[in-house]
């Protein structure tokens, strides 16, 4: 019975021997477990604890305790690369301590037991303290194989003192100590494996890692207010002075420079194809939003809004490109892009087209030349030259490099960066890297931009990209830690390119900045002159440009609404029936019965007998009432609100040419609408009710003495007019005919009408010696001639006694239509003032305020306003001037960003970082 309990508690001492012995096995398996950096290494490759672990040391920790890394084991253990080997040194720390327990629990069993098991508790003691020992002495042989780094060993070294110093004579023989060392064991162990998984760090470590975060995020912060300040300077666009520089990516084509770009961006945006399709420059800003989780991009120039599908961006770009005609082949109108994500760096990119060395066959020949010449243009100083080359491509054949070596010939602003690193071995891309005989003083740097296939796919549209390709290159340049490793003294990865452009651009830049606010400064007092002497320091805005102009307009419109009321529409309207009797009098009483002046006239013309007539004639009385049927009838509600809306319409125009509307043809075709439909919303209705309110005229019309009396008058002087008329038509066909010959040609005429000449056929190719035209001019003469001689007639007959009074209105037409016209239109301008022109004036004004006021948006008023030439000039006046001011108010607050305005706030030592003290350096400028 004793001997299975004691077996049942020794089980798990037994069963950690074997699982000890299954580890040590493993490791020896796997070629070691730890090397003296802390990285694990696995058949003979390394498996670095963090993603940058190629790049730099692992920080060095401190002994902490095992309470101290329990809370923060959850947080850590998802991210760490460096599982394996934590876990086997957590699993041979765990044996050490079943160990020690299970001694302990040994002797005190031994000691309740006494003579019950004396003999098989000594040998069963004896087997124990063997497995004990055998199990340190393969914990110390695993310590010795594997490299431990120096603070694991230290930890060991303090458990081993801490042990030795607390032993007792009673304790040691039994290898387990009090419970007080094995807890304190435990910590250790526990230390051992939070340090192994990077749980914590020390407080150096810490300091130094926030004081690089600080200067890296002060170094974004530095690069954004700069390229906002460049940004500025791009929008006024004045001189090439106000630049501030740009990173500008050259490279042949199929040298990688768009994997480039979009391993920065993280994203495929670029355009892509089997021909030239990169054909203007693309001006690329990237914003570093670190608090938003979408990723957009803008083309500020096209005003399409955010973008988030960046497949859409891909095609936009594409298109824009393709719209460059195919005899022009390349462009310098570049396209404008900004991409906001918090993925990206803040930094300026110009991508250009790629160098070709040979045109195709649909290609000009010149082609070449005009992109090396667009190139020349970009990578003037002071911008950074990004010259790209493929590493399976000889330096000396690099197309970019050559390029950069004609403007930059010390190579002091190029960064070489070496794509395609997997396609040449190890050994040759370090060499490359580190190449000697194309120096450049901001050097190499290899990447590896090639995208998994599956990823690429997953991703195309919206995924990032940048973890996978992080992934893929990382595991290329790891598997050659002695060529690529932290201490080859060669640059490489995505990531290591990203912070040294931010690096140097911020540094360009910074350098740039004071020759550029003097020129700012320069620009901005010829800016502030030429708004003194041309305008007078008067201010002026889109706004308040639209504002002053509809007030004005408005101004204008009352005054004419206060001019064009009822006596306007009536006489307008009188004029217009006028007319109308005119036409209706030459139809059936004046003009011949037959058209043609060259045939026979029939018998003598009946008016002259009209005034001899029988007063009970049917003949005259029913020509008169059919005379007046045809004016009442003649649709004198559609005649009237036609007559008075394109009235209003006319004066509208006239109001818009008149007014600082007529340099804006958006305006005049809101107002044109606006007065469309405010007409046309109330013209059927105003014709209806003007038709109705006239209808009783059209069965019965009584005339009173004073009004009969009144149209004798205006008859009169319509006849007049009317003979005026007609004599300066004549006058004018003897102008351009001749006196004597038009005075032949109608006499002719009247011998043919007379029956005194016969003509062969209908004279249409001339007669009488007379051309057809000739005769045409004839026709019209006599024409003019008989209506004179008719109105003179009539204008005798209304001065008569006779049409004197109303009871003869059967000899006097002219007059009974006159006063029937006047009783249309006094009952027509009744109607025509409430149901139009008051509703007109009510709702125009308030139709302008909604079409030009306030519904509409900023970018539409700014567009309004610029339409002017002459505003145009004065609102750019002012923006470069405010603009300007602008720029030198973002100078002076990037003075406050001097880190020696901030050292007080950092305890930087005498270990400060080399990039701090060159920023320092660099801002002495100021």
């Amino acid at each position: 019975m004793s001997g299975r309990i004691l077996s049942h508690r020794l089980g798990p001492l037994l069963r950690t021997r074997l699982l000890a012995r299954q580890l040590h096995n493993a490791g020896a398996r796997t070629g070691g477990l730890l090397r003296a950096d802390g990285s694990a290494v696995l058949r003979g490759r390394s498996w670095p604890l963090g993603a940058n672990a190629i790049h730099n040391n692992v920080p060095a920790v401190r002994t902490i305790s095992f309470a101290r890394i329990l809370p923060r084991l959850a947080l850590k253990l998802a991210r760490v690369p460096a599982m394996f080997g934590g876990a086997m040194i957590a699993g041979l720390a765990y044996i050490q301590y079943q160990a020690a327990q299970a001694g302990n629990y040994a002797i005190d069993f031994f000691k309740r037991t006494g003579d019950m098991a004396g003999e098989a508790a000594s040998s069963l003691f004896g087997e124990l303290q063997g497995i004990v020992e055998q199990t340190q002495q393969g914990w110390q042989n695993t310590t010795e194989d594997v490299e431990l780094p120096e603070w694991l060993q230290k930890i060991f070294r303090l458990n081993e003192e801490s042990s030795r110093s607390g032993g007792g004579g009673g304790g040691s023989s039994g290898g387990g100590g009090s419970p007080q060392e094995s807890r304190a064991g435990m910590a250790a162990v526990g230390a051992a494996t939070g340090a192994a998984y990077g749980y914590d760090q020390s407080d150096e470590d810490d300091l130094r890692a926030s004081r690089e975060r600080a200067e890296d995020d002060q170094m974004m912060l530095l690069t954004r207010k700069m390229i906002e300040i460049r940004n500025i300077l791009q929008t006024v666009g004045q001189s090439n002075t106000l630049t501030l520089p740009s990173i500008v990516v050259i490279g042949s084509q199929s040298s990688g420079k768009s994997s480039v770009l979009e391993a920065i961006v993280g994203h495929e945006f670029l355009p892509k194809g089997s021909n030239m399709v990169t054909r203007r420059p693309i001006e690329l800003t990237l914003v570093n939003t670190p608090n938003a989780q979408a990723e957009y991009g803008e083309f500020p120039a096209l005003g399409l809004g955010k973008i988030t599908d960046f497949s859409q961006i891909q095609r936009t770009l594409t298109d824009l490109n393709l719209a460059v005609p195919e005899k022009d082949c390349v462009s310098d109108d570049p396209i404008q892009l900004t991409i906001y994500s918090p993925n990206v760096p803040d930094l300026s990119l110009i991508d250009l087209p790629g160098y070709i060395q040979v045109a195709g066959r649909d290609q000009p020949p010149e082609l070449k030349q005009k992109i090396s010449d667009l190139c020349d243009k970009y990578i003037q100083s002071p911008n950074v030259i990004l010259a790209i080359s493929a590493a399976d491509v000889d330096l000396a054949n690099s197309t970019a490099l050559r390029a950069s070596r004609r403007v930059d010939p010390r190579g002091e602003r190029t960064i070489g960066v070496v794509t395609k690193m997997d396609l040449v071995d190890a050994e040759r891309g370090r060499s490359i890297l580190a190449d000697k005989k194309y120096p450049l003083r901001l050097g190499y740097v290899g990447v590896v931009c090639r995208v998994p296939q599956t990823t690429a796919l997953f991703s195309r549209g919206s995924g990032n990209i940048t973890s996978a390709i992080l992934k893929n290159e990382h595991a290329f340049f790891s598997a050659h830690p002695t060529e690529f490793g932290p201490h080859s003294e060669v640059e490489v990865g995505v990531t290591t390119l990203r912070k040294k452009l931010m690096h140097v651009l911020e540094q360009t830049m910074a350098s740039s900045l004071a020759g550029t606010r003097d020129a700012i400064s320069q620009e901005l007092e010829e800016a502030t002159y030429e708004f003194k002497v041309q305008y007078n320091d008067r201010p002026l805005s889109a706004e308040s440009y639209l504002a002053e102009s509809l007030d004005g307009f408005k101004h204008s419109f009352k005054a004419f609404a206060e001019g064009f009321g009822r006596p306007q529409v009536r006489d307008m309207l009188k004029n217009e029936l006028d007319q109308r009797v005119l036409d209706i009098l030459a139809q059936r009483y004046w003009n011949k019965p037959v058209e043609d002046l060259l045939v026979p006239m029939p018998e003598p013309d009946p008016l002259s007998d009209l005034a001899k007539a029988d007063p009970e004639s049917l003949y005259w009385r029913r020509k008169l009432d059919a005379s007046a049927s045809a004016l009442t009838k003649l649709g004198i509600g559609r005649l009237a609100t036609t007559v008075v809306a394109t009235a209003l319409q006319n004066h509208v125009d006239q109001l818009v040419a008149g007014s600082t509307f007529a340099a804006h043809p958006y305006a005049q075709k809101q107002i044109l609408d606006a007065t469309n439909r405010i007409l046309n919303d109330r013209f059927f209705s105003t014709s209806d009710q003007v038709e109705n309110c006239i209808k009783p005229y059209k069965f019965e019309i009584e005339l009173e003495e004073p009004e009969w009396a009144k149209a004798r008058e205006n008859a009169g002087r319509v006849l007049r007019d009317e003979l005026r008329a007609c004599e300066s038509a004549l006058k004018r066909v003897e102008e351009t005919v001749g006196k004597r010959k038009l005075k032949d040609v109608m006499s002719f005429i009247d011998h043919v009408r007379k029956g005194e000449i016969v003509l062969e056929g209908d004279g249409s190719a001339g007669a009488g010696g007379f051309s057809s035209a000739l005769l045409e001019r004839g026709r019209e003469g006599v024409f003019l001639r008989d209506r004179s001689e008719i109105i003179k007639m009539r204008l005798l007959a209304i001065r008569s006694k006779q049409c004197a009074s109303k009871k003869n209105q059967m000899y006097c037409p002219e007059i009974f239509l006159d006063a029937v016209a006047d009783k249309l239109t006094a009952t027509a301008v009744l109607f025509l003032n409430v149901e139009l022109l008051s509703e007109f004036y009510y709702n125009f004004p308030r139709e302008l305020d909604g079409r030009l006021g306030r519904h509409l948006s900023d970018a539409e008023v700014e567009r309004f306003a610029r339409e002017d030439p002459r505003v145009r000039k004065h609102l750019d006046v002012i923006r470069k001037k405010e603009l300007l001011e602008l720029a030198l108010q973002k100078i002076e607050g990037i003075r406050q960003l001097d880190p020696r305005a901030n050292a007080s706030n950092h305890t930087l030592g005498a270990g400060a970082s080399g990039r701090a003290q060159e920023k320092r350096s660099r801002w002495n400028l100021f």
